[in-house]
């Protein structure tokens, strides 16, 4: 898929595709979006949704952010409602 930026065609990638070029899996991708840690350059509105376009220099960052977040649980484990 490709864009247009001024008279040049630029290469885009979904978001799982990005995930893929970038080493990460796409739910981590999504998480990263959800929580704002990262904003392709392309977001599309359709239908009350945003569909992300990625560029090559936003995989870049996406693969350099890679390796700055320790894996696993983040904090104390909140105890389940109802356990004893």
């Amino acid at each position: 898929m490709g864009a247009w930026a001024g008279d040049v065609a630029m290469k885009v990638y979904s978001t799982v595709e990005a995930a893929k070029r970038a080493g990460i899996s796409r739910i981590t991708l999504h998480r990263w979006l959800a929580k704002g840690v990262i904003r392709p350059a392309i977001g599309i509105v359709m239908k009350g949704q945003t569909l992300w376009r990625w560029t090559d220099a936003d995989v870049k960052r996406a693969r350099l952010l890679k390796g700055s977040f320790k894996p696993g649980p983040k904090g104390p484990m909140k105890p389940k409602v109802g356990a004893k």
